[in-house]
């Protein structure tokens, strides 16, 4: 046996058990509790419990709102006391920390019905008023004060890389289900709202 031979032995020897113990993201996204998930820094405000149990969720939708750098860390803690008001579940901070606010048992309020209906960016024949509230999960990036024009932060970004995954996986909902408030509804004229952010997620394929 070569001292090279030996070397790669040895080295798979070390690095094969560390991957057999690591947990890939799909089986992590079916977890309860409050996992550690590679790549995000999550504040568990409701923990996950079990999915089988959890709301029918058949959509993402992709919301911004005109708030300050620290705003989605508010707007989580109040979602969390008051579950059903107009907000959403998930929530992203500015230096990309997401904010897990509302069971999965529960529906926020989020949208206008799902009202938009002139195909402007999407064919709204499998949207209008069908992906609503009762049927999707909203995610809540924060921080285009006073610009609403201003796009997500690079830490937004990447954030979202992770965690749409990790809502597509938990929840079986597909690519395409995965659309910016904009698509869906008539919404602020002055910019497209969450429209950059569904488009990179459908980008990024599966």
């Amino acid at each position: 046996m070569t001292l090279r031979l030996v070397a790669a032995l040895f080295v798979f020897g070390l690095s094969a058990p560390a991957s057999a113990e690591t947990p890939d993201l799909a089986s992590i996204a079916r977890a309860k509790g409050t996992p550690d998930i590679p790549g995000l820094k999550m504040v568990w405000l409701s923990p996950w419990g079990d999915v089988a149990k959890s709301h029918t969720w058949r959509n993402i939708i992709v919301h911004q709102t005109e708030g300050p750098a620290g705003s989605a860390r508010f707007g989580a803690a109040e979602q969390h006391k008051n579950p059903t008001r107009r907000g959403v579940m998930v929530w992203v901070e500015t230096d990309g920390t997401v904010y897990w606010a509302v069971a999965e048992n529960l529906v926020p309020t989020h949208t206008d019905g799902a009202d938009r209906n002139d195909n402007k960016y999407i064919d709204n024949s499998k949207t209008y008023h069908q992906v609503n509230k009762d049927t999707s999960i909203g995610v809540e990036f924060a921080g285009n004060f006073p610009d609403v024009t201003r796009g997500p932060t690079e830490a937004q970004i990447a954030a979202w890389r992770v965690l749409v995954k990790v809502l597509r996986a938990r929840y079986g909902i597909p690519l395409d289900r995965v659309y910016a408030h904009n698509w869906i509804d008539f919404k602020d004229a002055r910019y497209c709202e969450g429209c950059a952010l569904a488009t990179m997620a459908r980008q990024w394929g599966e």
